[in-house]
């Protein structure tokens, strides 16, 4: 029997685009902020989601506070992209408007341990689909418009980018060594 060796966990990389915000520093009135992201963090960010390049990434946004020691995030965020096309294999160049909305709040507390002779079992209740989404937790009283901008862009890519107008079209059998063996196979059982 052998014992299968890993390698510790390496610490997590620091990410791609950050912009660290203390919500102690959002006035009561709120805070608009715009980010540029400079070539280096395009460039991290193109790898990370595995595009050839991404020329242009920037978004405006508003933080305001919410429910006391939370922070509310909108606004929009707009990219330039180099991609490549699933049909083709060429790179070709969209852009990307992705609205930006998302709170956060301080974790809630942990609850107190029961007992189990004495307490009832918590009630199981059911999700909504429509109910309002739980905030994100608030770690350290901090909250990176980076990593935001960098999530929303993430979540706004086609995962099968087809360049404008690119159509896939089979191409037709020219001769009995381009049918699929399986094709061949059907025909010559269904022949008498």
């Amino acid at each position: 029997m052998t014992k299968e060796t890993r390698d510790p966990p390496s610490p997590a990389a620091p990410a791609p685009l950050s912009r660290p915000v203390a919500v102690a520093e959002v006035p009561v009135e709120g805070l608009d902020l715009d980010i540029v992201a400079n070539a280096a963090e395009r460039a991290a960010l193109a790898k990370l989601n595995g595009l050839p390049e991404i020329p242009a990434l920037a978004a405006t946004l508003r933080l305001r506070r919410w429910r006391g020691e939370g922070v509310e995030v909108t606004g929009e965020l707009r990219a330039r992209l180099r991609q490549t096309c699933v049909v083709t294999l060429e790179d070709f160049e969209s852009d990307i408007v992705e609205p930006i909305e998302l709170r956060f709040a301080p974790p809630a507390e942990e609850p107190r341990a029961r007992s189990r002779r004495h307490e009832p079992e918590p009630e199981v209740h059911e999700h909504d689909a429509r109910a309002e989404d739980p905030p994100d937790p608030l770690i350290g009283g901090v909250v990176d418009v980076g990593v935001v901008v960098s999530e929303f862009l993430t979540l706004a890519l086609d995962p099968y980018p087809r360049k404008p107008g690119a159509a896939f079209v089979e191409p037709a059998p020219e001769s009995a060594s381009n049918v699929s063996p399986f094709a061949q196979l059907r025909r010559m059982r269904d022949e008498p």
